[in-house]
């Protein structure tokens, strides 16, 4: 879902999304987006270990429009804890 690419420095995240017409409308695409930069950002006050500077590349999958906004964030959360390594 998501990959990171370290920045110099104290910069914020850099963040993009790869969303298919696949996934839906225009309006699923962006509520999708809105969806996960939002949280991200509520990720990053919180424990900004967690989700560190870098450029990121999020690919959401036809899947996520279907999904509950709970499970679409236990899917980034998982991908976090997998690729920065700190568990919640």
């Amino acid at each position: 879902m998501l990959a990171p690419s370290p920045l110099t420095g104290d910069e914020p995240p850099r963040v993009a999304f790869a969303v298919s017409r696949k996934v839906g409308t225009a309006v699923v695409r962006n509520r999708l987006r809105r969806q996960v930069r939002a949280y991200l950002g509520e990720v990053r006050s919180v424990d900004s270990a967690r989700f560190p500077s870098g450029v990121w590349l999020f690919a959401i999958q036809p899947s996520a429009a279907d999904a509950s906004r709970e499970e679409v964030l236990r899917d980034v959360d998982s991908c976090l804890d997998r690729l920065v390594g700190t568990p919640r």
